[in-house]
C-alpha cells in the first residue's frame, strides 16, 4: 500500500498549499441547515465544486423533506453578507456560482440509487474532468445513495476510467446513513481503496453536545454565546441558524441541562468540512493525525474510524452508523456510566470546540464588520521544515519568531506534544513551552522509526481570540 500521506494527497509546504476540493451532499436535515450556514462562512476556504441534496435513512422526499429547494434560502442569505466577507478574503465564491453547483440528486427513498439526477450527473462532471486532476473531498451529510449513483454510472458508462476516477476521491461520511456504501460502493469500488473516513466523533457537536462536552468548553454553546456572537446582529445568514428553539426540538431530542431557548442546537455533520479547514494541524495528510474535525484509525483496507478507547474492540464488518458505532450506543445504552470512556473517544473533536467556535464567531462578524473592526486569524511559521528526522538523546529547537497576525495582536504560544497522534508511547520534555522558541528532548527510549508530534499553538488577543497551528513531527532516526 502506498503511504498514507501519499495515499491523501495533501501537500505539506503552508507556502505550497493547494485548497481542497470539495462536494457536499445533505439531506436538508435541521443540523445539515446548521452545518450550513457555517460552511458558507468558510467556503472561501476551498474549491466547493458541489452542493448536492441527496436522503438517508431519516430524511427523503415526503418524510420528514426539507424540501427539494431548501438549500435556497441559506443562498440567497449568503448572496446578502457577500459584499461584506469579501471585505476579508477575496476567495468566497460568487453567490451565482454557488447557485450554478447546488443539485437535487436522488432523494425519491432511503437509498435510492436508480435514479441518474442533476446532482449524480454534476458529481460524474467533476471527477471526470480531466483538467483538474487534484483530489476531491465528497463528503456525506446524510445518504451515500447520490455519490454511488454517480460511481454507478461512471462504471457504466465509462468503465475504463474508474481507476483514474477514484485515483481523485476522498470519502468523509457523517455515518453511513444508507446502505448503498456496503452494497455498491464497497463490492464495486474497493478494489480501488478510496481512502474514506467515517465519523461517529461527530455526537460531540450534535443533539447530546450538553452531556459530552466537558465543563470548561460548554458555554461555547450555551444560549448567551450563541446570542452574542451568532444569532443576533450578524447578518441574514446567520439569522438563518436554527438555534435550539425550547422543549424538545424538530428531531425529536429533549432538552438537557444546558439547552435553553437560543442555545447551540446541532451540527453533526460539520465535521465532514471542518477537518480540510486549514488551520496548520495537517489534517489532510492523515486521518491519524487529528485536527478540529477529529481523529480516526485505520481499520481495514484504506477506512479509516473512530479510535474507541476499549481493549478487544471489533470493530463491525459492516456499516458504522447508528445501530453499530460506538460512541452512538454508549450514548444511546450506557451513558452516564464510565464517563471516563466517553470523555476520551469524544476527546479528538471536544479538545477545540472552544478555539472552533471562536473561529466561528470571527466568521460571524465577517458578515456585518469592516476588516478593521474584525478579527483574523494569526500566521504561525516555523523556522525547521514540518518533518525532521532526529536521534535518541537530541535536543531539537524549533522557534516560531517569525509568526505573526495580520491584525497586529499581540500572540500567545503554546508547544505541545500530541500523545494520541505519536506513535512514540511515552512523554516528550519540552522546555520554553510558552515561549517562541521550544527545545524538545529526544527520549533516549525512542525506538527508529517511531514518529513525536508537536503542536506550535498559536493564540491572538483579539475578540474573539483565534488560534492557528503548525504541527512538527519527529521521526526517530
Amino acid at each position: 500500500m502506498v503511504s498514507v500521506a501519499t495515499c491523501f494527497g495533501q501537500v505539506k509546504s503552508p507556502e505550497n498549499y493547494v485548497k481542497p476540493r470539495i462536494i457536499v451532499t445533505s439531506d436538508g436535515e435541521i443540523d445539515d441547515e446548521c452545518s450550513m450556514v457555517r460552511f458558507l462562512l468558510y467556503s472561501n476556504e476551498w474549491n466547493v465544486e458541489g452542493i448536492i441534496t441527496s436522503s438517508s435513512q431519516y430524511h427523503w422526499r415526503g418524510h420528514r423533506w426539507a424540501g427539494d429547494d431548501w438549500l435556497n434560502p441559506y443562498l440567497d442569505a449568503y448572496e446578502s453578507v457577500y459584499s461584506n466577507l469579501v471585505l476579508h478574503s477575496e476567495d468566497y465564491p460568487s453567490p451565482s456560482y454557488l447557485r450554478s453547483i447546488n443539485h437535487l440528486g436522488n432523494v425519491d427513498a432511503e437509498g435510492e440509487m436508480d435514479s441518474v439526477t442533476s446532482g449524480s450527473q454534476h458529481i460524474v462532471k467533476v471527477i471526470l474532468d480531466e483538467t483538474k486532476n487534484e483530489p476531491i473531498w465528497i463528503q456525506a451529510w446524510g445518504g451515500t445513495n447520490t455519490i454511488a449513483r454517480a460511481l454507478k454510472t461512471i462504471e457504466e458508462e465509462h468503465p475504463e476510467k474508474m481507476e483514474y476516477a477514484a485515483s481523485k476521491l476522498r470519502f468523509f461520511f457523517i455515518w453511513e446513513q444508507d446502505n448503498t456504501y456496503q452494497s455498491y460502493i464497497r463490492p464495486h469500488w474497493g478494489k480501488y481503496n478510496i481512502p474514506t473516513i467515517i465519523c461517529d466523533q461527530f455526537w460531540a457537536m450534535a443533539y447530546q453536545w450538553d452531556k459530552i462536552l466537558p465543563t470548561d468548553k460548554i458555554e461555547y454553546f450555551k444560549s448567551e454565546w450563541m446570542k452574542d456572537n451568532i444569532l443576533d446582529d450578524h447578518g441574514a445568514l446567520c439569522s438563518l441558524y436554527e438555534a435550539y428553539k425550547g422543549g424538545s426540538d424538530n428531531e425529536g431530542w429533549s432538552a438537557g441541562d444546558a439547552k435553553t431557548q437560543g442555545s447551540f442546537r446541532s451540527e453533526g455533520d460539520s465535521p465532514a468540512f471542518i477537518h480540510a479547514i486549514p488551520t496548520g494541524l495537517r489534517s489532510l495528510e492523515s486521518p491519524s493525525y487529528g485536527g478540529w474535525g477529529g481523529r480516526y484509525t485505520l481499520i481495514r483496507e484504506n477506512t479509516w474510524l473512530d479510535p474507541v478507547p476499549e481493549k478487544n474492540y471489533t470493530y463491525p464488518k459492516g456499516r458504522w452508523y447508528t445501530k453499530s458505532a460506538w460512541g452512538r450506543n454508549y450514548m444511546r445504552e450506557t451513558y452516564p456510566k464510565n464517563e471516563a470512556l466517553m470523555t476520551a473517544y469524544f476527546k479528538p473533536i471536544t479538545r477545540w470546540v472552544d478555539a472552533l467556535q471562536n473561529d466561528f464567531a470571527a466568521r460571524a462578524d465577517w458578515s456585518v464588520k469592516s476588516f478593521d473592526e474584525a478579527n483574523h486569524a494569526p500566521t504561525v511559521k516555523l523556522d525547521k521544515p514540518l518533518d525532521l528526522n532526529a536521534k535518541r538523546g537530541d535536543t531539537v529547537v524549533i522557534s516560531a519568531t517569525e509568526s505573526y497576525d495580520v491584525d497586529n495582536d499581540s500572540l500567545e504560544i503554546n508547544w505541545w506534544q500530541y500523545e494520541e497522534a505519536d506513535t512514540y508511547t511515552g512523554k516528550v520534555e519540552i522546555s520554553n513551552a510558552q515561549t517562541s522558541v521550544a527545545s524538545i528532548k529526544i527520549p533516549a527510549n525512542a525506538k527508529k522509526g517511531e514518529t513525536i508530534h508537536i503542536i506550535c499553538e498559536v493564540t491572538d488577543n483579539g475578540t474573539p481570540q483565534l488560534t492557528r497551528y503548525q504541527r512538527t513531527i519527529l521521526t526517530i532516526d
